[in-house]
């Protein structure tokens, strides 16, 4: 089990002590993204230097933004740094930050991913493209996963990668996603999280993020192949309309906030982890839903060995 790393509400360099604690409380994995905060690098680079004894990884860095020779240069840089080993997960990202925040075309983004994923992965291993190769190439070359949220993609992963990265799925989903993962690839799962009671409150700050979330069209083509096209078409409704967040947010139903966000006091959570696990999930990976509660406290809550 891994936690999301870095908690935006602290300045990394506070949350060493924290990263500390997770080896004792039974966690194997820190894993960090990128969108609009940290880089995924930076913070997995400071905690390989505290010594952290967790596999470090990245979920996910675009392949539109990372070109494969500096890609592969940076995860054997962090590989050499770190005593717990590294993961490299890849994935589109979004036309959003690709190509309105960083001025990026984002055309093909299935071919864009199997194409960096398998250079970098050659690469890794001391291969040449492009009339490149690593000066010292790791001597265990880091796996490549790719983020899939749909079948095309996930026929990706089986052709290109080591392993696949899922989000905004609920145990019921896994049962769909299953025959497209290839047999024995790691799945990792990026799993939002609240071990609070506060059912209302939880829903109603899940409840807005996800309407968020599930404006982007890969998002929506994607709750689509997993059934929820009935339940959500009031979401994109109001999104087309120009409604906005309010009436977006107003029309997810708490059905599917408690499909796609674990939440509950802590033995519900674990109970809920433990049915992902069942499902065919490899490494779950916690994020905690912002805003609620201390995300130390919520690892502490969490710990697979509490």
């Amino acid at each position: 089990m891994g936690v999301v790393f870095p908690d935006r509400s602290l300045p990394i360099r506070a949350q060493r002590a924290q990263v500390e604690q997770l080896a004792s409380w039974g966690y194997t994995d820190l894993w960090a993204g990128e969108s609009d905060g940290a880089d995924a690098f930076t913070p997995l680079a400071m905690a390989a230097g505290w010594g952290t004894p967790l596999r470090l990884g990245t979920a996910v860095v675009s392949a539109f933004l990372h070109p494969p020779a500096l890609l592969a240069m940076t995860t054997a840089s962090l590989a050499d740094a770190a005593p717990g080993g590294v993961v490299l997960g890849i994935g589109a990202s979004s036309p959003l930050i690709v190509e309105r925040w960083n001025g990026v075309p984002f055309v093909d983004p299935v071919a864009k991913v199997r194409d960096v994923a398998a250079q970098v992965r050659a690469l890794l291993h001391g291969e040449r493209r492009g009339g490149f190769s690593l000066a010292t190439a790791p001597a265990s070359p880091p796996p490549v996963y790719l983020a899939a949220l749909r079948p095309t993609m996930l026929r990706a992963a089986r052709e290109v990668a080591n392993g696949v990265i899922l989000t905004c799925i609920g145990t019921d989903d896994l049962a769909v996603i299953r025959p497209h993962v290839a047999p024995g690839h790691e799945v990792v799962a990026w799993i939002t999280v609240c071990p609070s009671t506060d059912a209302a409150l939880v829903r109603a700050v899940a409840r807005r993020r996800l309407a968020g979330y599930l404006a982007a069209p890969a998002y929506e083509a994607q709750q689509r192949w997993l059934g929820r096209g009935d339940a959500l078409a009031g979401v994109w409704e109001a999104w087309r309309t120009g409604a906005g967040i309010d009436a977006a947010s107003a029309a997810v139903p708490d059905e599917v906030v408690d499909a796609l966000v674990v939440h509950g006091d802590a033995d519900q959570c674990r109970a809920r982890l433990d049915r992902f696990v069942a499902e065919g999930v490899t490494t779950p990976l916690l994020e905690v839903l912002p805003g609620i509660m201390d995300v130390g406290e919520a690892w502490r809550r969490l710990a697979p060995s509490s």
